[in-house]
Order: structure tokens, then sequence, then C-alpha cells
């Protein structure tokens, strides 16, 4: 570990500049903002398996939400709202013990987290649960970490974690770690989840799923936009993402985060989304939120 305090690429401190042993240590609350796949192509497949893609991250200002508390004693512990998940496999645990791991800290914690985004829906839930874990440990425990460091470690956890860490909407490559920051329009989006989990592995090994999309430039998704590659099979293997799919188009442009499920429309003004999330039906759920390209997260690091 570093005692110097190191900043990420705006400058923000990613550690304090004074040690805090010894003082109390309170509860810390900290985003974990959602993010849409603006568009989704797959333009190859390297041997190993992996796909070569092309996408365009934006975040939400809505997401789950991690409390922080320090403790003494090396353990790290993770309370939720949610069940299903050993917390060998969950991505906080993981998260928190591969930094502990990576700087010898002594330190442990104890997490809350409290979810709002459904799991399985191409939000990004558990990345952005990852990337929150390791920024706002890295500043609490005062690991000293670089940015850069920081999304290499999250790397090591999934493809998605290194763009909610670094923290600004981002044209994604490779198999969406080669990030470049991009300023797309910021707007009011509905967000709608058909009520089914999708695989993304099932997804990405699908026989039937477009590998050879032709690569385009920037400046091609800004001015043309973009499809979403996994779209056709996920409704070919998802009916319910295809009836959301088919009922949103008719009252706006439709499209699918990510491998699914939640399907997404813009607007240019709050109310217009909400007059649309008034008219859901019952089975699906939905809410109304805005984009930034400025995650969240990078706003709460600043204040420490």
């Amino acid at each position: 570990m570093s005692d110097a305090s190191s900043t990420n690429a705006a400058g923000v401190a990613l550690s304090p500049a004074h040690p805090t042993k010894g003082l109390p240590r309170p509860m810390q609350s900290w985003p974990a903002p959602a993010k849409l796949n603006l568009f989704l192509h797959i333009i190859g497949r390297r041997p190993d398996g992996y796909h070569l893609l092309q996408t365009a991250f934006q975040f939400l200002d809505y997401g789950d939400e991690l409390v922080f508390k320090l403790r003494d004693d090396g353990k790290i512990t993770r309370t939720s709202n949610y069940d299903g998940i050993k917390l060998k496999h969950d991505m906080v645990i993981r998260a928190a013990s591969l930094l502990q791991q990576r700087t010898g800290q002594s330190l442990g914690v104890d997490i809350q987290v409290y979810k709002r985004l459904p799991m399985g829906a191409g939000l990004g839930g558990g990345s952005s649960n990852a990337a929150t874990t390791l920024v706002a440990l890295n500043a609490l425990w005062e690991d000293g970490l670089s940015v850069v460091e920081l999304a290499e470690l999250g790397l090591a956890l999934g493809a998605d974690v290194p763009v909610f860490i670094h923290g600004h909407a981002a044209w994604a490559e490779g198999v969406g770690e080669q990030l470049t920051p991009i300023k797309p329009v910021e707007q009011w989006f509905l967000v709608i989840h058909p009520g089914i989990n999708v695989s993304t592995a099932e997804i990405f090994n699908a026989t039937d799923l477009t590998r050879k999309t032709p690569a385009i430039t920037i400046r091609d998704f800004l001015r043309d936009g973009g499809r979403n590659d996994c779209e056709a099979v996920v409704r070919k293997a998802h009916p319910a993402v295809a009836e959301l799919l088919d009922w949103l188009g008719k009252k706006a442009q439709a499209k699918m985060t990510g491998t699914g499920a939640c399907v997404f429309a813009a607007f240019s003004t709050d109310s217009e989304a909400r007059q649309i999330l008034q008219e859901l039906p019952q089975q699906w759920q939905g809410f109304v939120c805005r984009s930034r390209n400025t995650s969240p997260l990078l706003e709460r690091l600043s204040r420490v």
C-alpha cells in the first residue's frame, strides 16, 4: 500500500491524503449506477471463444446502493436484500477480497447491498457493484491504487467492470475493455424489465448469433446509431422480451440493452417517458431515469 494519494483521469483523488486508523468509522453510502448499451455489434470471435465487439456505454442516474463500514479484523462481510447468490460467487465479496489480496490490506469491511436493478437484465448491476466496491474501498482503505490499476483488477472480475471504474461514457472495443471516452446526448430513458433473466453465456453461445458485423467508427455511431446483434437471438429464445420490444416499439424506438432482458427507449422529456410508464402492463416493471456521461460514482468519489 502507498501512503500517497493518486488521482483518476479527471484529477479526482482516489484515496484521502491523511490516514484514519484509530478514528471512528461511520457507514458510508456509495452509488452503483446502471448502464445502457446504446448499441452492440459483434464483429468477430477470438480463438479462445471471447467475442470481439463494439458498443457504447452510457450511465444512468439510477442503480443500486452500497453501504460500507470498515472493521479492524480483516473480515469481509456482505448483507443484502436479495437471495440466491452464494457469498463466494458474489461480485461484491470477490471485488473486496481481490483488492485486499492485491494490496495486503489488514482492514476488513461490512458491506450492505441495496439492490434496485434486476439481475440478468443487461443493466450491468453485478459489474457496477464490483466497480463501486473497488473504488470505494480503495479510498476508504487508503490503498492508493490508480484508476488504471483498479481497472486491471476489475477486468479480472468481468469485461464490463472497467467502464464503471473509469466512470465516463465510453466507446468500447475488444472484449469490452478497450475504452474511448465519448459524449453522446444525455436524455431521458424509460427502462422496462420483462420479469425474466437472460443468461449472457446462453446468448453468446447461440449458434445463430451474428458474429461478422462490419466494424464502424465512433463518428458512424454518433451520426447513425447502431443495432443490437443479440436482439434476434434473445427474441427467439425469450418470447417475453420479444413481446416487450413489440409493445414499446409501437410507442417509441425500442432497443434492448446488452444481452437483455431490459428494453429501453429515449425521450426528450421526463414527462413523455412517465406517460408511457403509466401505460405499462402489470406484468412488467419499469423506471424513468436520465442518462449521464459522468458516472454518479465519480461524483461520490470527489466528496471523499
